[in-house]
């Protein structure tokens, strides 16, 4: 009878009556044949810096976390990958053995089977004999408990780092992580949850400061440019040590065509960005997937399918459509998250991800907001397989899309609009579809108006430019959206005083909308009422008033006459136009417009207090001083109400009202809020802006007295 063993059994003989039993006792090995690593005495890693750079603090730490009086400890590094918890582990490693009498011990931690061998081989060292390892790895006897009896009964204090332990399951198969009052523990992972390490001391390692991190690039390849043409690099890689000590490496060992710091930041700016930066790994090396920047994240997502957590996979997938800044939390508590993963799933996925330093949980303006590394991101974006990504694409802009007001109003200054504007732009970045383009760039667009309208005017111009450049990519320059946005460009230009290309922008976007669209689309009527604005504040009045009476002619007949669009260009005529026409114009109707306009929207509409404001502009070019400092105060209160005392419309009104004062024997009142005025223009759009000059004119001559009412 031939006899065959498996799992590793043994086979015996036997003859007559003899019953042969053997028992195998199984403390978590999962069956890979037993090996030990080469030393346990060295650490077994790749390519450390050259200098540990910006790890003072935490160096102190550990070092007194090894001191004579300090024993029985746990200290747990976490991080995300390729953020250098290795390299601060091994610089104390170093220094510790360095010193005599104390021992280090290194154990990669990475999955069982090597914890198991490295753990058995740190037993080895510290005398156990080849019986009792033979027995431990045979399941005969606790591998564990052997271990930490030797440990304990070492005669030298020791240091044991157990490196790379991403997966703290497997700590707890036999309780490999115990203490000891022979020595310390260093763990190094990913898993950031305090719940895996309890009575241990935990040390996050981020990323390095700019001039450290330039440092980094410096020591590595010191002769490929200046200080500050590192830092520049350092920035474009986010300051992370495992892709700075790539692109030091690729750099230091170019021959025959040498790059400069210079050329290398600017191929960074390509789609190809993750594979340059790994270029940089050492290709005679074995391949190790947590050397490469493209690679050691991956192995967190596979741990992801492998353990059941799909959906964590999905949402990182989905977090790099967004840009690495932050994104706030509501953003991903919507319904439209549910194209990519079970909306009820999300939290688990979240949480999965912080744990395993994927992403982080960060306070901008007051928002909660999850933040993760721009190399991680395009590392994952790059790996993401294409039968996803439309669906990514699309679920990404429907989420933007819902955090933003669907008809943005005028209002106070919001910080928080801001954070999404890195989001909209990345996903114009990353989309390749021309309907998800369209979709996206009209959710950039939007955003532009909001900013616009709570005084932003800067951001504005910024996300408007930026967002038709890259639309225009793939949609062309003569599509509805593009337009769309390069005329919300100019309208922003107007605010910031910048008349001339106002101009420029807004005649180029109007003439291709009247080309392909024709002079009743509402997109070119809205071209034209900002054109008109220009043109009123560059001085040609009458060029203006007759492009308003046009676009005013244009909506009534597009819109209606009662939508606020139309109402809100009527009412822009009470300002524009001169005191002998404005009280015959439409009849003598548009006097009444205010009222119109109240019945119509509502009292606390924006185009109904507007139309107010101009309404009083109104009455003060007809001498009506009383009537209209009445209605300008009532504005001006309804204005701060609405959007504070610094917004722009509301230092317009008080520039009226200072206009009235005066016109009614008040000067010094008149002198006073013209003072406040001049001075909240100046902090908030500069001092050569053309309102500030403006109102600094006005108070001079209201100061001197050569200020003169209408009709005076």
């Amino acid at each position: 009878m031939d006899g065959r063993a498996e799992d590793g059994g043994r086979v015996y003989q036997a003859s007559g009556d003899q019953h042969i039993n053997e028992q195998h006792h199984h403390y978590g090995w999962d069956g890979v044949a037993p090996g030990g690593p080469d030393s346990v005495r060295r650490p077994a890693v790749g390519r450390l810096p050259v200098v540990l750079r910006d790890r003072g603090e935490v160096m102190e730490r550990l070092r007194a976390s090894v001191g004579a009086d300090r024993v029985g400890e746990v200290f747990v590094l976490y991080g995300m990958g390729g953020a250098g918890k290795t390299a601060v582990a091994c610089a104390l490693f170093e220094e510790v053995t360095a010193a005599e009498g104390r021992v280090g011990l290194w154990v990669n931690a990475a999955d069982r089977a090597s914890l198991r061998a490295g753990m058995l081989a740190v037993a080895a060292d510290r005398g156990a004999d080849d019986a009792e390892l033979l027995a431990a790895r045979n399941g005969l006897r606790p591998a564990a408990d052997l271990v930490w009896r030797y440990l304990d009964r070492s005669a030298e204090p020791w240091l044991l780092v157990l490196d790379n332990t991403d997966d703290p399951e497997i700590l707890r198969d036999g309780s490999w992580l115990r203490t000891s009052p022979r020595g310390t523990v260093l763990v190094t992972t990913r898993r950031a949850a305090a719940h895996w390490w309890p009575g241990a001391e935990l040390q996050h390692i981020g990323v390095l400061p700019r001039e450290d991190a330039a440092l980094v690039l410096r020591d590595l390849a010191p002769n490929c440019g200046t200080t500050e043409q590192a830092a520049r690099v350092a920035d474009r890689l986010g300051r992370l040590p495992l892709a700075l000590t790539l692109a030091g490496g690729f750099l230091s060992h170019q021959v025959l065509d040498p790059w400069t710091m210079d050329s290398y930041g600017d191929r960074l700016d390509g789609d190809e960005r993750v594979q340059l930066i790994d270029r940089g790994a050492d290709a005679l090396s074995d391949a190790d997937p947590r050397r490469t920047v493209g690679l050691t994240w991956q192995l967190t997502l596979d741990a992801f399918e492998a353990r059941g957590l799909p959906e964590a996979a999905a949402l990182l997938r989905l977090l790099a459509r967004f840009a690495a800044e932050p994104l706030p939390l509501n953003l991903l508590n919507h319904a439209g998250i549910g194209a990519v993963l079970p909306r009820s799933r999300t939290e688990t996925a979240l949480r999965a991800l912080l744990d395993q330093s994927l992403t982080e949980l960060v306070e901008a303006v007051g928002v909660r907001c999850v933040q993760s590394h721009g190399v991680l991101l395009d590392s994952v974006s790059a790996a993401t397989p294409a039968d996803l990504v439309p669906a990514l694409d699309t679920a990404a802009v429907r989420l933007l899309d819902a955090a933003l007001p669907d008809v943005p109003d005028a209002g106070p200054y919001d910080p928080r609009l801001r954070l999404s504007v890195p989001h909209a732009l990345a996903l114009l970045k990353h989309i390749g579809e021309p309907s998800a383009a369209r979709d996206a760039l009209a959710v950039a667009t939007r955003l532009a108006v909001a900013l616009h309208r709570t005084g932003d005017y800067l951001s504005a111009w910024e996300t408007a430019r930026t967002a038709a450049d890259l639309g225009q990519r793939l949609l062309g320059a003569d599509d509805r959206r593009v337009l769309a946005a390069r005329s919300r460009e100019g309208r922003a230009l107007f605010r910031l005083g910048r008349y001339p290309e106002a101009e420029v922008a807004l005649r180029a976007v109007r003439t291709a909308q009247e080309r392909l669209f024709g002079v009743y689309d509402p997109d070119f009527l809205d071209s034209s009422y900002g054109l008109q604005l220009v043109l009123a504040n560059l001085g040609r009045r009458q060029e203006s008033i007759t492009l308003l009476r046009d676009t005013v002619a244009g909506r009534r007949s597009a819109l209606g006459p009662e939508h606020p669009l139309t109402l809100r260009a009527r009412a822009s005529l009470l300002e524009a136009l001169p005191a002998a026409e404005v009280a015959t114009e439409e009849g003598g109707a548009l006097l009444s417009l205010p009222a119109e306009c109240e019945r119509l929207l509502g009292p606390d509409h924006t185009v109904a207090i507007g139309a107010a404001h101009n309404h009083a502009w109104a009455l003060y070019l007809l001498g009506r001083f009383e009537e209209a400092d009445e209605e300008i105060r009532r504005v001006a209160e309804a204005y701060v109400r609405r959007f504070g005392p610094e917004y722009p419309i509301v230092l317009a009104a008080r520039q009226l009202s200072a206009r009235t004062r005066a016109a009614l024997g008040h000067p010094d009142a008149a002198v006073e809020l013209m003072t406040e005025v001049v001075a909240r223009r100046e902090r908030a759009l500069g001092p050569g802006h053309p309102f500030t000059v403006a109102g600094r004119r006005l108070l001079d001559d209201l100061a001197s007295g050569n200020w003169r009412p209408p009709g005076a």
